[in-house]
């Protein structure tokens, strides 16, 4: 009896062990599906900076599954707003994979990763440390 026990336990453990390691993988994917996104939206921002305006003040753009053709201005602004929602997003889930590996590390009974909270300086931080 106390065999089945130990072996249910084992499995649970197992189980829940390769749940958190997929959701960690799915959000890495994620991140990397977003960044792809991210660094296209990045490209086309600079295609647009470069056009000539005298020549194009509209530009195609393909939303869905149709083509619009656009002011150019009204494209950039969308672009932007894209990319920041992008960021939020990413970042987002970056904070929240932290506490998934560290939870990971726990149940696999490795030690404690050294430095893996660390964040980085914000704008504002390093201006401070400049002064």
């Amino acid at each position: 009896m106390a065999e089945r026990s130990s072996t249910s336990v084992s499995l649970q453990k197992f189980t829940e062990l390769e749940e958190l390691a997929e959701e960690i993988i799915e959000d890495k994917h994620q991140i990397v599906e977003l960044d792809k996104r991210r660094n296209t939206n990045r490209e086309a921002e600079r295609a647009l900076k470069k056009l000539d305006t005298k020549l194009a003040s509209k530009s195609w753009v393909c939303i869905g599954n149709i083509f619009v053709k656009l002011p150019n201005s009204h494209v950039q602004e969308m672009l932007q707003q894209d990319h920041k929602s992008l960021d939020v997003e990413i970042s987002k889930l970056r904070s929240d994979l932290k506490p998934k590996v560290s939870k990971l590390h726990e149940l696999e009974g490795l030690p404690e990763v050294k430095g893996f909270d660390l964040t980085a300086l914000t704008q504002d931080d390093f201006l401070n440390l400049q002064a």
